[in-house]
């Protein structure tokens, strides 16, 4: 796992619409990155649709949410309109972003908060997809005060 106060790695990724994103792209923006597993599993349905339910709140707090997993462009898509998330989803099928961020392991569902110089402000190993979503907006407003 990378460490609070560390620089969180540069990537470069194709969202749903096969946009590319990089991280530099959100310089002076909180973000949420977070790692799961696949696309359409229960586990990630609960947290993406969690996410989304929540999402009002990271907007009020000026948070960008990127989700990362290896599944293709087309299968986000497939996702996104399923469930209408309103969020990033970025397609890894190298697992470039994951190993840069020490996120391996096809089940595993990890988490970063990067703060707006770039840093890692949180770390979040073992998430719980029903809770997550109010966890990190609980911590993003103890760390903007």
């Amino acid at each position: 796992m990378l460490k609070l106060g560390t620089a969180a790695p540069e990537f470069e990724a194709q969202d749903q619409n096969g946009i590319i994103h990089k991280l530099s792209y959100y310089k002076d923006k909180w973000v949420l990155l977070y790692f799961y597993p696949r696309d359409n599993t229960p586990g990630c349905t609960v947290e993406a649709c969690s996410l989304r339910d929540n999402y009002s709140d990271f907007k009020k707090i000026d948070a960008i949410i990127l989700g990362v997993s290896t599944d293709s462009v087309s299968s986000h898509d497939k996702f996104v309109q399923k469930y209408n998330l309103p969020f990033t989803l970025l397609a890894d099928s190298e697992k470039k972003i994951i190993k840069a961020y020490e996120a391996g392991g096809l089940f595993k569902r990890v988490s970063y908060l990067i703060n707006p110089e770039g840093k890692i402000a949180r770390v979040y190993e073992k998430v719980k997809p029903n809770e997550h979503a109010s966890e990190v907006i609980r911590d993003l407003r103890a760390l903007r005060k």
